[in-house]
Order: C-alpha cells, then structure tokens, then sequence
C-alpha cells in the first residue's frame, strides 16, 4: 500500500498521522516457521543485506505472518537514507555486518498473522494487532503515532529536520497498490529519479561529473536536470562500477540534450535526488544525490505532483 502525495495538510480525528522514515520499504513474511524474507518493494529478498533483522523477525514474531515496515539507519536523531546506503546493495552477510551501520526495521502494519488475513479490518485494530504480535526490542521497533493535530506535528517534525508526516485514514482496510487513504505531507521536496547517463568529471573529480536524470511520462524518459553533488569518493566509485556495465550508445531521453560530454546508459539504474524546487522549463534547482534505490524499478518512476 503507497501514499499518494498531498499539499493540503489537515487534522481529522478520522485520521492518525506517523513519522515519514527515510530509509528502504519492506514486507517481511514467515511461512510455517521457516526463516523470515524481507521483500523488497519490487519483490526482490533482502535478507542478506540485513540478517540481524530477520534473527529478529524470526526470535520475536510468530510462525507465519506478513508485516509491512521501514528499514532505516540513524544519523544523529533523524533517519537518513544516505546513512543506509552502505548496507543496501550487499548480497554478503558477513559483510553487511561488517559496515558498522546499525540498522533498525519499523512496523507499521500487519497483513496477516497465524493464517488469519488481517487486510479487510481497519488501520487502528491491524495495529493492536501488531501491537501484540511481536515483543520490539533491538533493532525491531513499533513505529508510533498520533490521532489528530496533523498539522500542528507536521510544524514539529518539519522543524526537528524529518522528511514529513504520514497521514493514514484511521478505518481503511490494506490494500495494495496507490491509495488516498494514505497520504504524504513533506517538508522537504526529494523522489526518485531514472539515471540516463552521465557527464565526465573535471578538475580533481574522479569517475564522472554529474548524472543525467528522468522520470517517465506517457511511456517516455523526460529529462529532469543532472546532479553532481552528495557523493563521497566511494558513492562516486560504486556508481560509477553500475553505470559502466549499463553503458550504451544511444540516449534513453525523449529529450534533446545539450550536453557535449555526455555518456549514456540503459535506464535502470534509480536514484534519490533532494532538490529545492522545479524550474519553469521542468529542470531541477539545486539537485543532491542521496543514493541509489534498489526497491523500485526505473518505469516506475514519475514526477510527482501534490
């Protein structure tokens, strides 16, 4: 179940209103006691990028449920996506371990549990529920929320530095797909964006300069802007390994693009983009690299407008 993205902020007791986590979405699912899978939201596994968490799913859960969360790492008192990104495309256990970034998964809804399918009961019971289904503790944590003054938290959670608030109608069943029974209140503008290709690097930059981005509208890549700042000199490298073995020839982008130094590659590769505003012309303003995605896949992507 996705929110769909709104500009009109509101306090309804009808309503409850979460913390928006900025990390990696993921359902996690036991079947007759066997190990827990964390499912990524294009259905790919994800237990080896974070074994710590299904030894935690499978020592505090039951023997068969489906769990919908948020896998987020810290900086400081804030989640950060770009604080995530060191665990997120690891195959290794022994090597996610290994990064020293502590992870954490927040619930947030339970689908089903002990073969009883909780999607058709309202937001606030599937909580109780899930309230009573695991004992949270370590990195398995409950994520928390309100019942009314959405506006008067999202004022607090805009100034305390979180991504914005979302806002769930307090009766709604699950359901799968876009809903406006879910909604998201930002504080600050970021989504995801399609890589096109890239630019050469100049000066003392290493790998390449800046990336070319789009999102999809009626079936084509429209161009959005480059970004060429947010990466360390490891994002550069580990970006730069994944562009290489997209490399192609011709440009992905509907649009014309008047960039002489330009390289392309197939559009697979997704990435989080921070930015302030969009211009008239439909560029980017002050674009940030945040990482890569690997739970959403590039057709997917699209501009999105409140």
């Amino acid at each position: 179940m996705l929110a769909t993205l709104t500009d009109r902020y509101f306090s309804d007791p009808g309503w409850v209103f979460e913390h928006k986590l900025d990390g990696v979405r993921a359902i996690a699912e036991r079947v007759d006691g066997g190990e827990p899978t964390l499912w990524s939201r294009n259905h790919k596994p994800m237990n080896a990028a974070y074994p710590e968490l299904v030894e935690a799913l499978a020592e505090q859960g039951g023997s068969d449920f489906t769990a919908d969360g948020e896998i987020v790492a810290f900086d400081g008192n804030r989640t950060s996506f770009a604080t995530l990104q060191p665990r997120i495309h690891l195959t290794d256990p022994a090597r996610a371990r290994a990064t020293g970034v502590r992870v954490f998964y927040y619930l947030f809804d339970l689908l089903e549990f002990g073969g009883t399918d909780a999607r058709p009961l309202p937001f606030r019971q599937r909580r109780e529920l899930l309230r009573d289904a695991f004992d949270f503790h370590g990195p398995l944590r409950l994520s928390q929320y309100r019942n009314t003054d959405g506006e008067k938290f999202l004022r607090q959670a805009c100034a305390d530095g979180w991504e914005g608030l979302i806002a769930k109608r307090a009766d709604a069943p699950y359901r799968g797909g876009r809903s406006r029974d879910w909604l998201k209140f930002k504080c600050v503008k970021d989504q995801e964006f399609v890589v096109g290709g890239y630019t050469d690097p100049a000066g003392s930059r290493s790998a390449f300069g800046a990336l070319l981005l789009g999102y999809y509208a009626d079936g084509e890549l429209r161009y959005a802007g480059k970004v060429g700042t947010g990466f360390t000199e490891a994002m550069l490298r580990d970006v730069k390994a994944s562009l290489d073995e997209l490399a192609t020839t011709t440009s992905p982008f509907a649009d014309p693009i008047a960039e002489p130094r330009a390289h392309w590659v197939e559009p697979e590769l997704v990435a989080q983009v921070g930015f302030t505003e969009w211009t008239g012309d439909g560029r980017l303003r002050h674009p940030r690299f945040q990482g890569l995605r690997t739970d959403k896949t590039a057709t997917e992507v699209v501009r999105e407008s409140p």
